[in-house]
């Protein structure tokens, strides 16, 4: 570069600067402007379907990057309340939410149907069921500017779900009209109580009792100690059954409306809320269970078996989140890198800044072709693929132990490019790094849910599953270089064998490395799969550094590098 041509990008640098010191990316549409989610929806979705629903795509890019982001960070700031007693001193209990949150809850519940559309034939002007990708697509846009609502989105989705396939047939026909009504006033969320002091992950410790009344009703009593969304419509609670065995067996799924059938309120208080690190813009609190009328769910004794459905559920929509989480943090890193200038030169063109965006947008992508495999594979095993069964059962808690922990690091280093503003609660960073920690806790912590991929290989038989359905999607693969299909290959042949002695005896001890493993295999073969199919060239690339970086050994004195036999 010459001496004049650098001093003409100072120049422009400077007028930069004093044009717009502090790059603010401002209302942006998140669909329109993220052409990678463009083109997978397009791979993954049928052409009519995809066709259809680009205005609503469109429309909810437009709203979850103007109106939402703003609303969610004024519901963040005005955290929920929880009135005891009315004005005239009546004991009433209320959470009050913040109109912006309301308005929110308006745009996912009512004007999207995000809790109902798995579970009508009739929404978005489309005549028939839509595949599971629709609604995570719709969520990872809406995600992006507002976690917390997303919590009561997916268990009233998940609810709904649980509650169609055990409940028995007038308990649906009762309530299920409720659940899925698309007017605002007269629809009802779902929510979940399982969590005890006692017992947290350890649910045969679970103390809530559950007696049976002549009515065939269920009287409850207990407590239950964190229930985000506590004053929803319908809880599913797991209780003891009186005289029932100890353990596991004993344990049995209710339902739990808030409202009784006289139009009273039903016998359990919110003890009060807790006051969280992040999610503020949504309720969670403690609940007290006094003869609270419940109904069974399913088979008595089975409670934890039939609730898993609604939890495995959850932890998908849990990874869908924190993918969607990632690509706001790293679109706005990009923006930032895009428009700052340091040195006279843009962010972007600084070596070691474009080393750092690529190990935020890897674990992003990773996660983004994670949710697509796995709603899809819901899809098939929702329409009674064995297979696709056995291999959801291991895809869901893969996507909830990595997507999520890497939610965190991405959500925070992505923070430290926009420097000193991104500390500031003024902008959206400090509440994606707070939102981010609480995916890997929620539906199962880490090490609970690493287990849980083990225990998929071991009483599903998943393992030859996914390694038969990945070397299906290898064979798939186009334009890559023999050597980088080699290794592909062997590095998945590693994975399994790793996750082989993890599910062997005295193997529990590797449970996270041999999730990771199969995580990270499963993302750079899909993604190696999707370049292939979309032609492009940037996904296959960050295929390769998940391999390079995240799978293969290095040596941490010695430059990275891909290796030159994997480029073509």
């Amino acid at each position: 570069m010459s001496a004049n041509d650098q001093t003409q990008m100072t120049a422009l640098a400077q007028a930069s600067a004093a044009a717009h010191p502090v790059p603010d990316r401002g209302h942006v549409n998140y669909y329109t402007s993220d052409g990678e989610l463009q083109s997978l929806l397009a791979l993954y979705l049928p052409a009519d379907l995809h066709a259809h629903l680009q205005p609503y795509f469109e429309r909810m890019g437009e709203l979850a990057g103007g109106a939402v982001d703003d609303w969610a960070l004024e519901a963040d700031r005005n955290p929920p309340t929880l009135e005891m007693r009315s004005r005239a001193g009546k004991e009433q209990q209320r959470i009050v939410k913040h109109p912006a949150y309301v308005e929110m809850e308006k745009i996912a519940f009512q004007q999207f149907g995000l809790a109902a559309i798995s579970h009508r034939e009739d929404m978005l002007g489309w005549k028939g069921k839509m595949p599971p990708i629709v609604k995570y697509a719709l969520t990872y846009l809406f995600v992006q500017s507002e976690f917390g609502l997303c919590c009561p989105l997916s268990m009233t989705d998940s609810l709904t779900r649980t509650l169609k396939k055990y409940g028995a047939p007038e308990l649906v026909n009762k309530y299920l009209p409720k659940l899925l009504a698309m007017d605002f006033d007269s629809g009802v969320q779902g929510s979940m109580f399982m969590t005890e002091q006692a017992a947290g992950s350890d649910i045969a410790n679970t103390l809530t009792m559950a007696y049976p009344q002549e009515d065939g009703t269920w009287r409850l009593y207990g407590e239950k100690w964190f229930c985000s969304n506590p004053d929803a419509g319908f809880g599913m609670v797991l209780a003891r059954v009186d005289g029932g065995p100890p353990g596991m067996k004993g344990i049995s799924l209710f339902l739990l409306p808030r409202i009784k059938d006289d139009g009273s309120t039903n016998h359990y208080h919110i003890v009060r809320l807790k006051d969280k690190m992040g999610t503020r813009s949504m309720a969670s609190g403690e609940i007290r269970m006094e003869g609270a009328v419940a109904y069974l769910v399913g088979e008595q004794g089975r409670g934890f078996v039939q609730i898993a459905d609604m939890v495995n559920n959850s932890r998908l929509s849990n990874g869908m989140r924190s993918a969607g989480m990632m690509r706001r943090a790293v679109a706005e890193a990009e923006f930032i890198a895009r428009e700052r200038w340091a040195f006279g030169r843009r962010l972007q063109d600084l070596p070691l800044m474009r080393v750092q965006l690529d190990k935020l947008r890897v674990p992003a992508e990773q996660a983004r072709t994670m949710v697509f495999q796995t709603a899809a594979t819901l899809a098939r095993s929702d329409a009674g693929d064995k297979s696709a069964y056995a291999l959801l059962r291991i895809l869901t808690p893969m996507i909830k132990f990595r997507a999520c922990r890497d939610a965190r690091k991405v959500a925070g280093d992505a923070m430290e490019v926009r420097g000193g503003c991104g500390y500031i609660e003024e902008w959206a960073d400090p509440r994606l790094v707070r939102d981010a920690h609480l995916g890997s806790i929620w539906e199962g912590t880490s090490n609970i849910v690493a287990l849980d991929v083990v225990r998929a290989i071991k009483r599903e038989g998943s393992l030859p599953v996914l390694n038969d359905y990945l070397h299906g999607l290898l064979a798939e693969t186009a334009a890559i270089t023999p050597a980088y299909r080699q290794a592909l290959a062997d590095a998945l042949a590693r994975a399994a064998k790793l996750a082989e002695r993890a599910a062997a005896e005295g193997g529990e001890k590797l449970a996270r490395q041999a999730a990771s493993g199969l995580y990270h295999c499963t993302t750079a073969i899909a993604m190696a799969w999707e370049a292939g199919k979309t032609g492009s060239s940037e996904r296959l690339r960050l295929s390769q550094l998940v391999l390079a970086h995240r799978v293969l050994p290095r040596d941490p004195l010695a430059e990275a590098a891909v290796p030159a036999d994997w480029l073509q």
